[in-house]
């Protein structure tokens, strides 16, 4: 009786512990997982796609998300990406390759080539990747109200009344190279009267109220649209393609296997029309970053 006695209970305290592991099944493994760091830059766009992805990975997959959205421009997101502050971004394929890998895009250079160098560059530099894009381009214009005393079709033509006008961007803008204010200002060779720096997100009321007559609008902004501000064209070909896709750490997708298939499912998803409104949803309209990017990927059936 004495050793059925101890049989039981070396059985049931054997139990108790593989239990309290999560036993062989695996059933609390995914429970066990480092919450998944999703960032973005500081300005409307970005809160918004950092909802989406938050939003869709929570709804898709059993994954906790930590966000830690707005956190600041390329500069500060890509050492916090490479020193794995953080796990993923969304960011536009001719920062990565200007910006970051320092590299030049030659003239007329397609949006899958870029791609393909910025990918292969991220992997051998930062162990991080490029996923499929989702579908949209938000590239500059240099942009000025229709009120404005002047007409202009073509960046040149900027340039050639450039020493009346005041030229107002963000912060990072005057910061970055390659496609940055420096190199920008010599191939078209402005030379204008005075230059202002602005939060991205302030920079379009300063146009508005007539603080300042050009800034490099965002092609995806509501407020193109919406307060009939007039573009103009890149007619030298300075800036590369901006295609915008998520950037994650490749050791993130070797912990989570079954990520990489299911942000790709965003791959596509978003129209240049779809982002445009979505930013109007914030910036003119008042809503709340959340609800807009919720409201969408429900509009696309991507979540209940």
């Amino acid at each position: 009786m004495k050793k059925n006695n101890l049989f039981i209970t070396l059985t049931i305290a054997i139990t108790l512990f593989l239990v309290a592991c999560g036993g062989n099944d695996g059933s609390n493994e995914e429970a066990s997982k480092d919450p998944i760091v999703v960032s973005g830059k500081n300005w409307t766009e970005q809160y918004i796609l950092s909802q989406v992805l938050a939003i869709y990975i929570e709804e898709s997959t059993d994954y906790t998300i930590d966000l830690q959205d707005g956190l600041g421009e390329v500069a500060i997101l890509t050492p916090a990406l490479e020193n794995g502050e953080i796990d993923m971004y969304v960011e536009y394929t001719g920062t990565g390759l200007e910006a970051v890998l320092n590299e030049q895009a030659e003239a007329g250079e397609s949006s899958e080539s870029i791609l393909n160098r910025v990918r292969e560059g991220y992997e051998d530099t930062y162990n991080a990747t490029w996923l499929e894009p989702l579908g949209f381009e938000n590239n500059y214009t240099l942009a000025y109200t229709e009120s404005a005393d002047f007409e202009a079709e073509t960046y040149s033509d900027i340039a050639a009344l450039s020493e009346d006008l005041s030229f107002g961007a963000p912060h990072a803008f005057y910061e970055r190279e390659g496609d940055g204010y420096d190199a920008f200002k010599e191939a078209y060779e402005f030379n204008f009267a005075a230059t202002e720096s602005f939060d991205p997100n302030v920079m379009y009321k300063a146009l508005l109220q007539g603080e300042i007559d050009v800034i490099p609008a965002f092609t995806t902004d509501g407020r193109i649209e919406r307060e009939n501000i007039q573009t103009t064209e890149d007619d030298l070909g300075f800036f590369p393609k901006y295609d915008a896709a998520i950037v994650i750490r490749q050791e993130v997708l070797d912990n989570y296997p079954d990520l990489e298939e299911t942000l790709n499912s965003l791959a596509g998803q978003i129209s240049e029309a779809d982002m445009q409104q979505m930013n109007a949803q914030v910036d003119i309209d008042g809503e709340e970053y959340e609800t807009v990017a919720r409201e969408f990927l429900s509009s696309k059936g991507l979540i209940e």
